[in-house]
């Protein structure tokens, strides 16, 4: 007797029926909570307790997005300032004679955008708190 195949054991469908039963678990769990968010709202205190939690979501996000604006601007400037640097080396070769008028203008286009981005992103920062 020829020995079995490991593929002719499990049907290639039963892979698929198994991802199918998993979607339709996601489903109930959504229509679950979907029915308890119903009830939940006709509670006054859950209804106010949901509402807090929401403000305070709020409020966080906002937060998050203000250090996050604030973050990346200190790196783009940090990273401005290490351009400027490059450029004042490459300023003075380019004097020297051991550098092109390119290796400069790439150096002074690297600060120019990394210190624009830096700059705008505190000032969408700053655009932020004034709201």
């Amino acid at each position: 007797m020829p020995a079995l195949d490991a593929r002719l054991i499990v049907d290639p469908w039963a892979v698929k029926i198994e991802a199918v039963s998993y979607l339709g678990v996601w489903r109930n769990t959504g229509v679950f909570l979907r029915i308890v968010r119903q009830h939940a709202s006709r509670n006054r205190t859950l209804n106010a307790a949901f509402k807090a939690a929401s403000a305070t979501g709020r409020s966080f996000g906002r937060v998050a997005h203000q250090l996050w604006l604030e973050v990346v601007g200190t790196v783009f400037l940090a990273m401005s300032v290490f351009g400027a640097s490059a450029f004042v080396r490459e300023y003075a070769k380019y004097h020297s004679g051991r550098a092109t008028p390119g290796r400069l203008m790439i150096a002074l286009c690297f600060t120019i955008t990394f210190g624009w981005f830096g700059l705008t992103s505190f000032l969408r920062v700053r655009k932020k708190v004034s709201k």
